[in-house]
């Protein structure tokens, strides 16, 4: 039986792998502090902090695939050194982040990647977490750098801030969408893929990225799967910005709105990833999966990401009809 271990799995992606591989039928471990949530049924759980001494001590044996989710150096580091020369096959999840410029529509993985020099940053530290890795593991190493994961229970509200809503119905502020895509991976189609790559020995650097939508057509698909009355009310960039509306993620934002300058954010290139096995499931699966989870949970709950209600109002209040 082969032996996966999950650095993490008690997250929203890492369980998802943990539970994929499980299905897979492999015996899977998740080493993890355990405080995100338990394990998917069938894995079991080494219950570690990983910045602590002997963080690793309880993993024993060799390992057929490891998953690496985490990217900051002192949790990085001290993995490889502890179980790289015992792991037959790496994954390291990484990013579309890591790349230096986002004003390339259609680059691929050889694209310019950002020169690591604060690893408090993200991208930096996704880098530097990639070039450790390959230092260590060599021809072993998969780093696999996926665009905007989305699904059932994404911790960071950006995709499901649209269902939601959209299914509260009304008048609701979108940002000007003509030029503008989006480019969405569901985490279910990353994590099988990651499971399946790993099993098949596949190396290199590979673009996790779904196919680019228009926003427009993307906002159309929500609409529709939420099925409630609604005018979506354009606003330009300048005026969003004048109000305090934000970009992309957090408080006071309008998820997956980019500025124009940086269009090729959701534009990559994941021609790799389709050549590797990976599979894209259809725009309105996702949509509908996310929205049943965004009702379970709640559509008007505090959210990480997006205007609340309030805020919403209060900005087309000031618009122009």
């Amino acid at each position: 039986m082969r032996r996966v271990l999950v650095l993490g799995g008690t997250g929203w992606l890492g369980a998802e792998v943990a539970r994929v591989a499980v299905a897979d039928g492999a015996e899977v471990v998740c080493l993890a502090r355990g405080t995100s949530g338990a394990v998917p049924t069938g894995a079991r759980l080494v219950r570690a902090d990983r910045r602590d001494p002997g963080a690793y001590d309880a993993l024993t044996g060799d390992w057929d695939e490891v998953v690496e989710i985490a990217y900051e150096p002192d949790l990085v580091v001290p993995a490889l050194d502890a179980l790289a020369d015992r792991a037959q096959h790496w994954t390291l999840v990484s990013s579309v982040s890591v790349y230096a410029r986002n004003d390339e529509p259609g680059a691929d993985e050889s694209a310019a990647l950002v020169e690591p020099r604060d690893l408090a940053d993200y991208p930096d530290a996704k880098v530097a977490a990639e070039r450790a890795s390959a230092a260590r593991l060599g021809d072993r190493l998969l780093a696999a750098r996926p665009g905007l994961v989305v699904g059932p229970g994404d911790p960071s509200d950006r995709f499901g801030y649209w269902p939601a809503r959209l299914h509260r119905g009304g008048r609701v502020l979108v940002p000007t969408p003509q030029g503008r895509y989006a480019q969405v991976i569901d985490v279910a189609d990353l994590a099988t893929w990651l499971v399946a790559a790993g099993r098949a020995g596949t190396t290199g650097v590979v673009n996790a990225v779904g196919a680019p939508v228009l926003l427009a057509d993307l906002l159309a698909t929500v609409r529709e799967v939420a099925g409630a009355p609604c005018e979506l009310v354009p606003v330009d960039d300048a005026t969003l910005l004048t109000h305090d509306v934000r970009y992309w993620a957090g408080p006071r934002s309008l998820p997956l709105w980019l500025p124009s300058a940086d269009a090729g954010f959701a534009l990559r290139d994941g021609s790799a990833y389709l050549a590797a096995g990976g599979t894209l499931r259809p725009l309105r699966d996702t949509v509908t999966r996310v929205l049943a989870d965004e009702v379970a949970r709640g559509v008007d709950r505090p959210r990480r990401s997006g205007l609340t209600a309030d805020e919403e109002a209060a900005v087309l209040r000031d618009v122009p009809v």
